[in-house]
């Protein structure tokens, strides 16, 4: 939300789900938001137009995530948007769908069909769901999209943004073999900390673990190389994992510069180091056609 304010990019659906920062958030943090953001949404939309939209996502541990109303601003929904989270965080995000007309009135109007499915956990139109589930546990989830029409013959992108991180390896590696067994064309998109047995991301667990917030899941974010390997041990056919550098690297230079411009940075070495840390993984199954 801070970042956004800042102008780093567009987002007019974060404020009806996020109260604005009281405290300003360092550059560095901002501009890391910013790679995430859009190395994401560079894949995603990749995913969209090879499929011409005629394909499904999935968003897991989706939080206050407003990418569902983006997307329709540009005419981009695929045929159904899934999201997943705790029943307790679902449930604050329906009742904030539910009392801001900017955010009810788009899925209204992108739904056909019969009356609308909302309740307290959960939320279903034609074209977006919000689906209460517990992501260790994936018949239970699978049986709660199916629910919800998820229809396993569509192409398929899963996206996770700093999840799996939070579970056990086995854990999220039963997720990922989950994934690639169901759906038979399909795409996973992972974005979660790497390299962090230096002493960086050493430095990172501590501060976290201060804060109670246990990385279940952190041995497998040893490096790139181990973030592949659990894509491709657990039924994805191609996989591949870059640090957010090289992100940074290879977003449009011109709109690099603008957001440079906009706060000033003096710790450069600090954020090298910081988005040495983070990577986006991406892997593939039948990627013929894909």
């Amino acid at each position: 939300r801070f970042a956004v304010s800042v102008g780093y990019w567009k987002d007019p659906y974060i404020q009806y789900f996020v109260r604005q920062a009281k405290e300003r958030k360092a550059p560095e943090i901002n501009r890391g938001y910013y790679a995430r953001v859009h190395g994401v949404s560079y894949l995603l939309k990749a995913f969209l137009k090879k499929t011409e939209c005629n394909c499904q996502i999935v968003n897991l541990g989706a939080g206050m995530d407003t990418l569902f109303w983006r997307l329709k601003d540009e005419n981009l929904l695929p045929k159904k948007y899934f999201e997943v989270d705790f029943p307790m965080i679902v449930a604050r995000k329906i009742h904030n769908i539910k009392s801001k007309p900017p955010l009810s009135k788009p899925i209204i109007e992108s739904h056909s069909g019969d009356s609308l499915l909302i309740d307290s956990h959960s939320l279903d139109s034609s074209r977006y769901s919000i689906v209460g589930a517990d992501l260790r546990f994936s018949s239970d989830l699978e049986e709660k999209l199916k629910k919800h029409n998820l229809d396993i013959h569509l192409p398929t992108l899963l996206v996770a943004e700093c999840v799996l991180v939070y579970m056990t390896p086995q854990q999220s590696a039963n997720l990922l073999k989950w994934a690639a067994s169901t759906f038979p064309v399909a795409m996973f998109i992972n974005y979660e900390q790497v390299n962090m047995t230096d002493r960086f991301g050493q430095i990172m667990i501590e501060n976290l673990q201060r804060r109670q917030c246990n990385l279940a899941g952190v041995e497998v974010c040893r490096s790139l190389e181990s973030q592949r390997e659990r894509l491709l041990l657990n039924g994805w056919e191609n996989a591949h994992a870059i640090d957010m550098m090289k992100v940074y690297s290879f977003l449009p230079q011109a709109d690099v510069k603008r957001i440079e411009e906009l706060e000033f940075l003096d710790e450069k070495e600090l954020f090298e180091q910081l988005m040495q840390h983070y990577c986006i993984c991406w892997a593939s199954k039948e990627s013929s056609n894909l």
